[in-house]
Protein backbone atom coordinates (compact mmCIF):
# COMPACT_ATOMS: atom_id res chain seq x y z
CA UNK A 1 0.00 0.00 0.00
CA UNK A 2 2.72 2.51 1.05
CA UNK A 3 4.07 2.13 -2.72
CA UNK A 4 0.74 2.99 -4.54
CA UNK A 5 1.01 5.86 -2.42
CA UNK A 6 3.79 6.73 -3.40
CA UNK A 7 3.13 6.32 -7.13
CA UNK A 8 -0.50 8.35 -6.21
CA UNK A 9 1.79 11.15 -4.72
CA UNK A 10 4.30 11.05 -7.80
CA UNK A 11 1.26 11.07 -10.50
CA UNK A 12 -1.02 13.69 -8.45
CA UNK A 13 2.31 16.47 -8.22
CA UNK A 14 4.40 15.43 -11.43
CA UNK A 15 3.21 13.25 -14.00
CA UNK A 16 -0.33 14.61 -14.58
CA UNK A 17 0.94 18.43 -13.89
CA UNK A 18 3.67 17.50 -16.51
CA UNK A 19 1.79 15.91 -18.88
CA UNK A 20 -1.00 19.20 -18.74
CA UNK A 21 2.11 21.49 -19.17
CA UNK A 22 3.91 19.65 -21.87
CA UNK A 23 0.85 19.53 -23.83
CA UNK A 24 0.62 23.45 -23.47
CA UNK A 25 4.51 23.54 -24.15
CA UNK A 26 4.01 21.58 -27.40
CA UNK A 27 1.21 23.36 -28.67
CA UNK A 28 3.18 26.46 -28.24
CA UNK A 29 6.29 25.01 -29.69
CA UNK A 30 4.62 24.02 -33.25
CA UNK A 31 3.71 27.75 -33.52
CA UNK A 32 7.14 28.43 -33.18
CA UNK A 33 8.31 25.32 -35.39
CA UNK A 34 6.16 26.58 -37.91
CA UNK A 35 7.23 30.04 -38.39
CA UNK A 36 10.87 28.47 -38.11
CA UNK A 37 10.08 26.30 -40.94
CA UNK A 38 8.04 27.90 -43.00
CA UNK A 39 8.78 31.78 -42.61
CA UNK A 40 12.57 30.69 -41.76
CA UNK A 41 12.96 33.14 -38.87
CA UNK A 42 12.14 33.14 -35.04
CA UNK A 43 9.48 34.61 -34.04
CA UNK A 44 10.13 36.20 -30.51
CA UNK A 45 6.36 37.72 -30.65
CA UNK A 46 4.92 34.22 -30.09
CA UNK A 47 4.32 34.09 -25.82
CA UNK A 48 3.01 37.64 -26.46
CA UNK A 49 0.92 36.11 -29.07
CA UNK A 50 0.26 33.34 -26.85
CA UNK A 51 -0.95 36.42 -24.27
CA UNK A 52 -2.68 38.27 -26.82
CA UNK A 53 -5.02 35.62 -28.39
CA UNK A 54 -6.07 34.35 -24.53
CA UNK A 55 -6.97 38.07 -23.91
CA UNK A 56 -9.61 38.39 -26.25
CA UNK A 57 -11.20 34.53 -25.36
CA UNK A 58 -11.35 35.85 -21.64
CA UNK A 59 -12.95 39.12 -22.89
CA UNK A 60 -15.58 36.76 -24.91
CA UNK A 61 -16.03 34.69 -22.09
CA UNK A 62 -16.67 37.86 -19.53
CA UNK A 63 -19.00 38.71 -22.32
CA UNK A 64 -20.89 35.40 -22.09
CA UNK A 65 -20.70 34.65 -18.76
CA UNK A 66 -22.49 38.00 -18.10
CA UNK A 67 -25.29 36.93 -20.64
CA UNK A 68 -25.93 34.08 -18.80
CA UNK A 69 -24.10 31.17 -21.21
CA UNK A 70 -21.97 28.62 -20.37
CA UNK A 71 -20.85 25.18 -20.72
CA UNK A 72 -22.40 23.64 -18.11
CA UNK A 73 -19.50 21.12 -16.44
CA UNK A 74 -17.37 22.78 -19.12
CA UNK A 75 -15.46 26.42 -19.29
CA UNK A 76 -16.89 28.58 -20.73
CA UNK A 77 -13.92 30.07 -22.46
CA UNK A 78 -14.41 27.06 -24.83
CA UNK A 79 -17.31 28.77 -26.48
CA UNK A 80 -15.31 31.92 -26.68
CA UNK A 81 -12.16 30.44 -28.23
CA UNK A 82 -12.99 30.61 -32.16
CA UNK A 83 -13.54 34.93 -31.42
CA UNK A 84 -9.99 34.39 -30.09
CA UNK A 85 -8.13 32.43 -32.59
CA UNK A 86 -10.01 34.73 -35.44
CA UNK A 87 -8.87 38.11 -34.09
CA UNK A 88 -5.40 36.65 -33.49
CA UNK A 89 -4.80 35.66 -37.03
CA UNK A 90 -5.85 39.12 -38.12
CA UNK A 91 -3.81 40.63 -36.22
CA UNK A 92 -0.99 38.22 -37.09
CA UNK A 93 -1.73 38.34 -40.68
CA UNK A 94 -1.68 42.61 -40.22
CA UNK A 95 1.42 42.26 -38.78
CA UNK A 96 2.73 40.44 -41.88
CA UNK A 97 1.31 42.55 -44.03
CA UNK A 98 2.80 45.90 -41.97
CA UNK A 99 6.23 44.82 -41.07
CA UNK A 100 7.22 41.28 -42.27
CA UNK A 101 5.98 41.70 -45.97
CA UNK A 102 8.92 44.49 -46.37
CA UNK A 103 11.63 41.85 -44.96
CA UNK A 104 10.77 39.40 -47.44
CA UNK A 105 10.48 41.64 -50.55
CA UNK A 106 13.95 42.59 -49.24
CA UNK A 107 15.17 39.25 -48.90
CA UNK A 108 16.46 39.93 -45.43
CA UNK A 109 18.49 38.31 -43.65
CA UNK A 110 16.86 35.85 -40.67
CA UNK A 111 18.90 38.40 -37.63
CA UNK A 112 16.44 41.36 -39.54
CA UNK A 113 13.21 39.38 -38.85
CA UNK A 114 14.16 38.36 -35.60
CA UNK A 115 15.04 42.51 -34.53
CA UNK A 116 11.72 42.66 -36.13
CA UNK A 117 9.72 40.10 -34.20
CA UNK A 118 11.57 41.58 -31.10
CA UNK A 119 9.72 45.02 -31.82
CA UNK A 120 6.47 43.40 -32.62
CA UNK A 121 6.64 41.11 -29.40
CA UNK A 122 7.15 44.92 -27.18
CA UNK A 123 4.16 46.19 -29.00
CA UNK A 124 2.08 43.10 -28.27
CA UNK A 125 3.31 42.59 -25.01
CA UNK A 126 1.95 46.65 -23.76
CA UNK A 127 -1.25 46.48 -25.83
CA UNK A 128 -2.14 43.61 -23.58
CA UNK A 129 -1.14 45.34 -20.84
CA UNK A 130 -2.87 48.49 -21.64
CA UNK A 131 -6.36 46.47 -22.16
CA UNK A 132 -6.67 44.04 -19.35
CA UNK A 133 -3.69 44.68 -16.80
CA UNK A 134 -1.07 43.17 -15.02
CA UNK A 135 -2.35 41.47 -12.40
CA UNK A 136 -3.95 37.78 -12.54
CA UNK A 137 -7.07 36.77 -14.05
CA UNK A 138 -8.74 34.08 -13.59
CA UNK A 139 -11.91 33.09 -16.22
CA UNK A 140 -12.41 29.29 -15.74
CA UNK A 141 -15.96 28.47 -14.74
CA UNK A 142 -17.35 24.84 -14.72
CA UNK A 143 -16.61 21.78 -12.53
CA UNK A 144 -13.12 21.97 -11.15
CA UNK A 145 -12.58 18.28 -11.07
CA UNK A 146 -12.48 15.69 -12.80
CA UNK A 147 -11.58 13.54 -9.96
CA UNK A 148 -10.78 14.79 -6.70
CA UNK A 149 -8.54 13.53 -4.03
CA UNK A 150 -11.24 13.02 -1.59
CA UNK A 151 -13.70 10.80 -4.25
CA UNK A 152 -10.16 9.30 -5.24
CA UNK A 153 -9.34 8.02 -1.44
CA UNK A 154 -12.66 7.08 -0.70
CA UNK A 155 -12.72 5.26 -4.02
CA UNK A 156 -9.61 3.22 -3.40
CA UNK A 157 -9.05 2.85 0.29
CA UNK A 158 -5.24 4.83 -0.08
CA UNK A 159 -4.18 7.42 2.37
CA UNK A 160 -3.25 9.61 -1.01
CA UNK A 161 -5.41 11.16 -3.19
CA UNK A 162 -4.98 11.70 -6.56
CA UNK A 163 -6.81 14.78 -7.97
CA UNK A 164 -7.52 15.57 -12.12
CA UNK A 165 -8.37 19.22 -12.64
CA UNK A 166 -11.35 19.44 -15.43
CA UNK A 167 -8.85 22.29 -17.26
CA UNK A 168 -5.53 19.11 -17.22
CA UNK A 169 -8.11 16.47 -18.74
CA UNK A 170 -9.21 19.08 -21.36
CA UNK A 171 -5.42 20.42 -22.48
CA UNK A 172 -4.78 16.82 -22.97
CA UNK A 173 -7.90 16.04 -24.85
CA UNK A 174 -7.78 19.46 -27.07
CA UNK A 175 -3.86 18.87 -27.37
CA UNK A 176 -4.29 15.44 -28.89
CA UNK A 177 -7.19 16.55 -31.31
CA UNK A 178 -5.33 19.81 -32.24
CA UNK A 179 -2.59 17.88 -33.52
CA UNK A 180 -4.52 15.44 -34.99
CA UNK A 181 -6.08 18.11 -37.26
CA UNK A 182 -2.37 19.44 -37.66
CA UNK A 183 -0.93 16.57 -39.13
CA UNK A 184 -3.89 15.41 -41.08
CA UNK A 185 -3.57 19.05 -42.97
CA UNK A 186 -0.37 18.98 -43.63
CA UNK A 187 0.39 15.71 -44.65
CA UNK A 188 -3.26 15.07 -46.72
CA UNK A 189 -4.65 18.19 -47.97
CA UNK A 190 -2.69 20.07 -51.38
CA UNK A 191 -2.17 23.27 -49.46
CA UNK A 192 -0.99 21.55 -46.37
CA UNK A 193 1.53 20.00 -49.20
CA UNK A 194 2.28 22.55 -50.62
CA UNK A 195 3.50 24.51 -47.30
CA UNK A 196 5.55 21.20 -46.90
CA UNK A 197 7.08 21.95 -50.30
CA UNK A 198 7.44 25.55 -49.61
CA UNK A 199 9.88 24.95 -46.55
CA UNK A 200 12.07 22.03 -47.91
CA UNK A 201 12.36 24.01 -50.89
CA UNK A 202 11.57 27.70 -51.57
CA UNK A 203 12.78 27.64 -55.19
CA UNK A 204 11.53 24.22 -56.27
CA UNK A 205 8.29 25.24 -54.80
CA UNK A 206 8.25 28.36 -56.71
CA UNK A 207 8.84 26.77 -59.85
CA UNK A 208 5.63 24.24 -59.64
CA UNK A 209 3.74 27.16 -59.30
CA UNK A 210 2.69 26.90 -55.59
CA UNK A 211 1.88 30.70 -54.17
CA UNK A 212 4.05 31.99 -51.84
CA UNK A 213 1.44 34.49 -50.01
CA UNK A 214 -1.16 32.11 -49.69
CA UNK A 215 1.30 29.80 -47.88
CA UNK A 216 2.34 32.40 -45.40
CA UNK A 217 -1.36 33.69 -44.96
CA UNK A 218 -2.17 29.86 -43.86
CA UNK A 219 0.95 29.59 -41.94
CA UNK A 220 -0.04 32.66 -40.15
CA UNK A 221 -3.66 31.63 -39.58
CA UNK A 222 -2.25 27.90 -38.27
CA UNK A 223 -0.02 29.86 -35.82
CA UNK A 224 -2.77 31.74 -34.50
CA UNK A 225 -5.23 28.73 -33.74
CA UNK A 226 -2.26 27.11 -32.11
CA UNK A 227 -1.06 30.29 -30.11
CA UNK A 228 -4.40 30.90 -28.86
CA UNK A 229 -5.75 27.29 -27.74
CA UNK A 230 -2.31 27.50 -25.76
CA UNK A 231 -2.39 30.30 -24.45
CA UNK A 232 -6.11 29.46 -23.15
CA UNK A 233 -5.29 26.53 -21.79
CA UNK A 234 -2.49 27.41 -19.90
CA UNK A 235 -4.60 30.22 -18.77
CA UNK A 236 -7.18 27.97 -17.36
CA UNK A 237 -4.80 25.51 -15.55
CA UNK A 238 -3.11 27.98 -14.13
CA UNK A 239 -4.18 31.90 -14.78
CA UNK A 240 -3.96 34.43 -16.88
CA UNK A 241 -1.01 37.18 -16.13
CA UNK A 242 0.82 38.95 -19.30
CA UNK A 243 4.46 38.45 -17.99
CA UNK A 244 3.76 35.13 -17.38
CA UNK A 245 3.48 34.57 -20.89
CA UNK A 246 6.81 36.92 -21.96
CA UNK A 247 8.64 34.67 -19.59
CA UNK A 248 7.08 31.03 -21.71
CA UNK A 249 8.84 32.10 -24.83
CA UNK A 250 11.92 30.32 -22.95
CA UNK A 251 10.39 27.36 -22.49
CA UNK A 252 8.48 27.14 -25.36
CA UNK A 253 12.14 27.80 -27.74
CA UNK A 254 13.87 25.63 -25.42
CA UNK A 255 10.91 22.79 -26.72
CA UNK A 256 11.31 23.34 -30.16
CA UNK A 257 14.78 23.53 -30.00
CA UNK A 258 15.21 20.41 -28.47
CA UNK A 259 12.94 18.31 -30.20
CA UNK A 260 14.57 20.14 -33.34
CA UNK A 261 13.74 23.50 -34.80
CA UNK A 262 11.15 23.31 -37.86
CA UNK A 263 10.31 19.57 -37.01
CA UNK A 264 6.56 19.35 -35.90
CA UNK A 265 7.03 16.07 -34.18
CA UNK A 266 10.16 17.13 -32.42
CA UNK A 267 8.50 20.34 -30.99
CA UNK A 268 5.55 18.10 -29.61
CA UNK A 269 8.17 15.77 -27.68
CA UNK A 270 10.49 18.59 -27.02
CA UNK A 271 7.29 20.04 -24.84
CA UNK A 272 7.56 17.23 -22.88
CA UNK A 273 11.19 16.80 -22.35
CA UNK A 274 10.84 20.57 -20.78
CA UNK A 275 7.65 20.24 -19.07
CA UNK A 276 9.02 17.04 -17.25
CA UNK A 277 12.72 18.10 -16.87
CA UNK A 278 10.60 21.42 -15.11
CA UNK A 279 9.16 19.57 -12.83
CA UNK A 280 10.85 16.85 -11.85
CA UNK A 281 14.06 19.10 -10.55
CA UNK A 282 11.77 21.32 -8.84
CA UNK A 283 9.98 19.03 -6.96
CA UNK A 284 10.30 18.14 -3.21
CA UNK A 285 10.17 14.14 -3.34
CA UNK A 286 10.23 14.07 0.42
CA UNK A 287 6.50 12.78 0.57
CA UNK A 288 7.07 10.35 -2.25
CA UNK A 289 10.03 8.92 -0.13
CA UNK A 290 8.21 9.02 2.72
CA UNK A 291 6.22 6.20 1.58
CA UNK A 292 8.96 3.50 0.68
CA UNK A 293 11.78 4.71 2.38
CA UNK A 294 12.29 3.29 6.55
CA UNK A 295 12.06 6.28 8.87
CA UNK A 296 15.35 5.74 10.18
CA UNK A 297 17.04 6.71 6.37
CA UNK A 298 14.70 9.45 5.64
CA UNK A 299 16.91 12.86 4.78
CA UNK A 300 16.21 16.02 7.00
CA UNK A 301 15.90 17.78 3.45
CA UNK A 302 12.84 18.37 1.45
CA UNK A 303 14.75 15.97 -1.12
CA UNK A 304 14.44 19.05 -3.81
CA UNK A 305 17.33 19.44 -6.37
CA UNK A 306 16.28 23.51 -7.29
CA UNK A 307 13.34 25.42 -6.11
CA UNK A 308 10.43 26.28 -8.40
CA UNK A 309 11.87 29.83 -8.81
CA UNK A 310 14.59 28.06 -10.83
CA UNK A 311 12.15 26.56 -13.10
CA UNK A 312 12.95 28.54 -16.37
CA UNK A 313 16.32 28.22 -15.52
CA UNK A 314 16.01 24.35 -16.15
CA UNK A 315 14.72 25.40 -19.97
CA UNK A 316 17.73 27.31 -20.26
CA UNK A 317 20.41 24.56 -19.10
CA UNK A 318 19.00 22.12 -21.25
CA UNK A 319 18.25 24.51 -24.05
CA UNK A 320 22.93 25.01 -23.84
CA UNK A 321 23.33 21.57 -23.53
CA UNK A 322 21.82 20.92 -27.06
CA UNK A 323 22.97 23.66 -28.65
CA UNK A 324 26.12 22.79 -27.68
CA UNK A 325 25.93 19.11 -28.53
CA UNK A 326 23.32 18.45 -30.86
CA UNK A 327 22.21 21.33 -32.28
CA UNK A 328 19.68 20.02 -34.95
CA UNK A 329 17.80 18.48 -31.88
CA UNK A 330 16.61 15.18 -30.99
CA UNK A 331 14.74 14.70 -34.03
CA UNK A 332 17.33 16.31 -36.82
CA UNK A 333 15.33 19.84 -37.46
CA UNK A 334 17.07 22.67 -38.99
CA UNK A 335 20.35 23.42 -36.96
CA UNK A 336 20.11 26.95 -35.34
Amino acid sequence: MDLLNAIVVLANFVIVPATAYGAQLALGALGVTLIYGILRFSNFAHGDTMAFGAMVTILVTWGLQGAGVSLGPLPTALLALPVGIAVTALLLIGTDRVVYRFYRAQKAKPVIYVIASLGVMFIMNGLVRFIIGVGDQRFADGERFIVSARNFQSLTGLDEGLAIRTSQGITLVTAILVVIALFWFLNRTRTGKSMRAFSDNEDLALLSGINPERVVLITWIIVAALATTAGVLYGLDKSFKPFTYFQLLLPIFASAIVGGLGNPVGAIAGGFVIAFSEISVTYAFRRVAGHVLPEDWMPEGLMQLLSTDYKFAVSFAILLIVLLFRPTGLFRGKAV
